[in-house]
């Protein structure tokens, strides 16, 4: 008997006609004669999700990254048809789906404007090698459509052009345009004709996306198995489809406590004791604040997780209490690997209770780490996080370690291909039982999820703080991040802007990078210029390799400390500011730095700068990223701004130089702005606030403002005691009024507000409070434009 054993290849297979169509309450079903269902989910009136099966029946639907507080309902929804479609239509999208092909086409439903259409559209190849499917997808690129987001990748912000991979990696000394890295946040935005929208591709496999590379109008996203399962956003407004994302994805669990917004000084390593009580005290000699210091893996007993050098740190109780005392809170690294060793009570329990991951034909899942020859726990057990959340009660209840920060979490594994998990791992998936194909880009979430779940246990009733090397989306609910192990240089200074604007874009706001470099040596005027960016960094850290050299404040010589200083000092003025942006960010997903393209997406100018970002709000920033330089071009968007250091007035919608020598960096305030600022203080907590800084910004016309301020750590603030002051300023020729309507059951410690004027196009003659004429001696009137009045006021009133 002769067999033919050669395997059919069919190449691309695609839907073929829809045959039936069935409604379920929020949820289409279309099915094709090829037994291809295509399932639409109206999760809100603008953002529908498409999810496909080529065998008839879907899988359980499980998904890491959507969290339960996702906002879901919709105020209008109808399904008609005609010959050749169906047509969905909402409140704010249209949707045809072709009975032919099943392509599906998105338009806008107040202008019928095309939005987003497939090419190709939903097409798969069957994976004999993988099993299960290769999902593609593919749509038509409109005329001059830009793409950004993505997450952690170091590249320019529009993506147009380029291809990418997302498969969280190990990428130490990574350079620009280095791709894959140690994220995988598989969500862009496109921008066309002054519309924007979102694609979320909730697909943890080795995921693709290639925006118009490989053909030149056409964009697509493809998976090596998973299903084909996105998510359409629809702005129109660019910052609504980051905001609505960040909701779908979920927004951090809490605020952050105000000193992890402080600045942190960390290095590979810092040890023994009196090595860190040595930098500890050299900075509040020098008085350079500093709120956070963090030990790195030698502080352990042979690198064992949980356990500390009794060589080193004879004390770690007593001399994390004398920290603390001078204002430090220490933060100490957990890696997953775990060492073999038949007396660590870490391994044994692990063995015991059989959490460590194993391979596909049962023996576990060896790789050598730091420790050694290590096992891994596996982090998509619910009972393994419970397990690992519960052995942080030493670390933070009993020795009183402020936080946790995750590395080697992607999984990196030393000295094998690939640099992590061999494929064949298994893992259980919170019951969804698969191998690390699907599991390894959400690994290191699993892992910081399990951390954050230990640190809100043990550290209550003050809040978690953990750090994470390696994300997936949704992976913000529960810590910050920063970009890894980048390079001293001044190309990677430009790639630091650029990932943490991508990050912001991608929903993950508290986000930063090694300051002044992890591998190699700054020179000073780096190290400047890179603190002069990093503290517009949600997460401010210097940290580095110390292989090369030291890397604090003061290791570069006397003029540059004290630049160094000045801008760290500033930091800690802003820290109201920052405060007010994060509770933004948290309660409506509003990223913290933001592009200009998410600023101002109607200008076209914005679309693709890279350096010019907006912190908060209502602040201009844009680092210098050459050496020698004096001052540099930058673009201002329209509106008006004022120089942060001379208060001279620039019109926006221009490119213009500015001067910057080292000791200065191009920082803007719009006008009409009111910033408030905090005293300078060595950590937070160190001095009681007796009065807030009010910087006002005049402009003609009528601007809004915010400060949020509550006990700057604990949960009281879910329950009412925080302060919320929305202060409205209207700006006339002879005239300023500055109302404020305050909200929230939080006393703030002061009682008078200081209020400088900035840019008063008149001469103060008379000040009005609450209707009532002041004083100009009541009201400590200065010659700088500069009054005190009560915290309780709801009208000023100036006039020339």
């Amino acid at each position: 008997m002769i067999l033919n054993t050669e395997l059919e290849y069919k190449g691309n297979l695609f839907p073929s006609k829809i045959i039936s169509y069935q409604k379920n309450l929020d949820t289409l079903s279309f099915t094709t004669d090829n037994n291809v269902v295509l399932q639409i989910t109206v999760q809100r009136d603008s953002i529908l999700r498409f999810r496909y099966t080529t065998t008839g029946i879907f899988e359980k639907d499980f998904s890491y990254a959507i969290t339960k507080y996702a906002s879901k309902g919709y105020n209008f929804l109808e399904v008609t048809e005609d010959a050749e479609k169906y047509i969905i239509t909402t409140s704010k999208i249209i949707c045809h789906v072709a009975k032919l092909g099943m392509r599906t086409s998105l338009f806008d439903a107040k202008d019928n404007v095309l939005i987003c259409e497939d090419e190709l559209g939903f097409h798969w190849e069957e994976s004999y090698e993988l099993g299960g499917d290769i999902v593609k997808m593919s749509k038509s690129a409109q005329e001059g459509e830009s793409y950004y987001g993505l997450g952690d990748k170091p590249v320019d912000n529009n993506l147009k052009g380029k291809r990418f991979e997302n498969w969280v990696t190990d990428s130490y000394a990574y350079g620009k345009n280095t791709d894959p890295i140690y994220k995988a946040i598989p969500f862009y935005t496109g921008l066309h004709h002054k519309k924007s929208y979102g694609i979320f591709f909730d697909n943890t496999f080795r995921t693709f996306f290639d925006f118009c590379n490989e053909r030149r109008n056409i964009t697509s996203f493809w998976a090596q198995g998973g299903e084909m399962n996105y998510y359409f956003i629809y702005g129109p407004k660019m910052s609504d489809v980051v905001a609505y994302y960040t909701d779908l994805t979920g927004k951090p669990h809490e605020l952050p406590a105000l000193w992890t917004l402080g600045y942190h000084q960390c290095k590979w390593s810092y040890y023994p004791e009196s090595k860190v009580k040595e930098i500890t005290s050299k900075f509040r000699e020098l008085q350079i604040p500093c709120d956070a210091i963090y030990l790195d893996i030698d502080y352990m007993d042979g690198f064992r997780c949980f356990t500390w050098s009794k060589e080193y740190f004879p004390n770690p109780k007593r001399m994390v209490k004398e920290l603390a005392d001078d204002g430090f809170k220490t933060i100490v690294i957990i890696d997953p690997g775990i060492k073999i060793d038949r007396e660590y009570s870490v391994f044994q329990e692990g063995m015991e209770k059989d959490y460590f991951c194993k391979r596909a034909n049962g023996p576990y899942m060896k790789g050598k780490v730091w420790p050694g020859e290590c096992y891994f726990p596996d982090f998509t057990n619910p009972e393994v996080r419970e397990w690992w959340s519960n052995l942080f009660k030493e670390l933070v209840e009993d020795i009183g370690v402020k936080g946790v920060w995750n590395d080697m979490n992607e999984p990196a594994v030393m000295d094998v291909p690939g640099k992590s998990f061999p494929d064949d791992v298994r893992h259980d998936y919170d019951g969804n039982q698969c191998s690390h194909q699907k599991a390894h880009n959400i690994y290191g979430m699993q892992m910081a999820r399990a951390t954050y779940q230990g640190l809100k246990k043990f550290a209550y009733p003050k809040r978690p703080f953990v750090i994470t090397r390696a994300a997936y989306s949704g992976t913000q609910r529960y810590t910050s991040s920063w970009t890894g192990d980048n390079v001293a240089s001044w190309e990677h200074l430009t790639i630091a802007n650029l990932q943490a604007q991508r990050m912001c874009l991608s929903g993950f706001s508290f986000i930063g990078s090694d300051i002044g470099g992890f591998a190699e040596q700054p020179n000073g005027e780096l190290y400047a210029r890179w603190i002069q960016l990093g503290i517009f960094h949600p997460f401010c850290r210097t940290h580095s390799s110390g292989d090369h050299g030291d890397q604090e404040p003061w290791a570069f010589g006397s003029n540059i400390t004290s630049i160094v200083k000045k801008f760290i000092e500033l930091r800690y003025q802003l820290l109201p500011y920052l405060y007010t942006a994060f509770w933004r960010y948290a309660m409506e997903g509003v990223p913290i730095l933001k592009s200009l393209v998410l600023y101002d997406q109607s200008d076209a100018h914005t679309h693709y700068r890279n350096d010019e970002f907006i912190f908060g709000e209502k602040i201009l920033a844009c680092p210098i990223t050459e050496p020698n330089a004096k001052g540099r071009r930058m673009y201002f968007p329209f509106g008006d701004w004022y120089n942060y250091w001379d208060d001279e007035l620039i019109e926006g919608g221009q490119e213009l130089w500015v001067d910057a020598d080292l000791d200065s960096m191009p920082i803007f305030v719009a006008a009409g702005a009111i910033i408030p600022k905090y005293p300078i203080q060595q950590y937070v907590g160190e001095k009681n606030i007796d009065e807030l800084v009010l910087d006002v910004y005049f402009k003609l016309g009528e601007e809004t403002s915010q400060v949020f301020e509550d006990a700057q750590d604990g949960y009281d603030y879910i329950k009412g005691r925080y302060s919320l002051r929305n202060l409205k300023l209207l700006g006339k020729e002879t005239s300023l009024i500055i109302q404020q309507f305050k909200s929230g059951k939080y006393t703030t410690s002061y009682e008078t507000l200081k209020i400088k004027f900035h840019g008063l196009p008149f001469k103060i003659n008379k000040i009005q409070i609450d209707n009532e004429v002041v004083l100009f001696k009541d009201a400590k009137f200065s010659g700088e434009n500069t009054i005190v009045i009560s915290k309780e006021f709801t009208e000023l009133h100036i006039t020339a």
